[in-house]
């Protein structure tokens, strides 16, 4: 059986990495071109690991624009629904810390141009569909398109992947509506995929078990909740328990989440249904697992994409 396409919806962007500087952008004088983006991220995670992918999204019709188109075509990305505006191209300029983890500050562009194009509608029928929601939610085009693009989704049958990929930069006092406008995604959704700072704001729940129960009533079937060298947290209806991650030495941990999400969408892509992970409790840690190497491997490189693993090294990893 052929795998299912999954389309991954949102920013396509530069990142700028500040090179040898501590956490502190200020002080920054060294950065280095990334491609970036945290649905194009999950994109190429899945080509990488032998998926089929798609992604949605709007750069600018300049020599950024066109580095990224061309650095996302080398990952056997289908890129023919992208689209090309005369707004200079979404940047992201990304600070690391001695443990890999970073702070943003955005420049936005592109992303926010992208017009919904109802033509897609029937390619999504019995697909995938992955709504990564970093600039998304913020108003404009991007913000119409994501939500027509989630109900078409949800009337042609796909299954349904949501990651809010909330960016403290992007919502600096207005938290409560990000919140707010999450919660549709969150309703409709079949997996969804938080950090536990996500998962504590949108539940407004402290605790893993109860920050579940919050999110599961609101209609997420399948949650997990990404913790670092921890490993995942992941609740169904029927079951919630931490999966292990492996031991690694970190250096950027930017796209962790990508490449996690990524390889588990795509081996639920190869299920002849996404049923069969209420079905299998046990299908469903294993994935889990896989995934949590493939997140945990992308930390030892820097820059997202060019440190996603393949199947080889997702293999060797066991």
């Amino acid at each position: 059986m052929l795998s299912k396409k999954i389309f991954c919806i949102g920013e396509l962007l530069i990142d700028f990495v500040a090179e040898n500087q501590g956490a502190d952008l200020s002080k920054a004088t060294v950065f280095t071109k990334k491609a970036g983006g945290a649905p194009a991220n999950v994109a190429c995670a899945i080509s990488k690991l032998g998926g089929n992918s798609a992604f949605i999204g709007c750069v600018g019709e300049d020599p950024f624009g066109s580095f990224l188109m061309n650095r996302i075509d080398a990952f056997d990305v289908d890129l023919s629904l992208v689209q090309r505006s005369s707004t200079f191209t979404t940047l992201a300029f990304v600070s690391l810390a001695e443990n890999g983890e970073r702070d943003f500050v955005f420049s936005r562009g592109a992303d926010r141009e992208l017009q919904y194009d109802s033509s897609i509608k029937s390619s999504f029928r019995d697909q995938m569909v992955h709504l990564g929601a970093a600039t998304a939610l913020l108003g404009g085009p991007l913000e119409k398109a994501y939500s027509h693009y989630l109900f078409d989704a949800i009337t042609e049958n796909a299954f349904i992947s949501f990651d809010p990929n909330y960016r403290a930069d992007l919502w600096k006092g207005n938290e409560k509506t990000f919140v707010k406008k999450c919660m549709p995604y969150i309703e409709k959704s079949h997996l969804c995929k938080f950090s536990l700072e996500e998962a504590q704001m949108l539940s407004k729940k402290n605790s893993l078990p109860e920050a579940s129960e919050a999110l599961h009533q609101i209609g997420a079937e399948i949650i997990t909740i990404t913790l670092g060298s921890e490993g995942t947290w992941v609740s169904t209806k029927n079951s919630r328990q931490t999966i292990p991650s492996i031991a690694v030495t970190p250096v950027d941990t930017t796209g962790a989440g990508d490449a996690f999400i990524g390889c588990l969408l795509q081996q639920i892509s190869q299920l002849p249904s996404h049923e069969m992970l209420s079905e299998s409790e046990s299908t469903l840690m294993e994935m889990v697992e896989v995934a949590n190497r493939a997140g945990a491997i992308t930390t030892t490189g820097y820059g997202a994409i060019d440190s996603l693993p393949d199947i080889n090294q997702l293999n060797s990893s066991e």
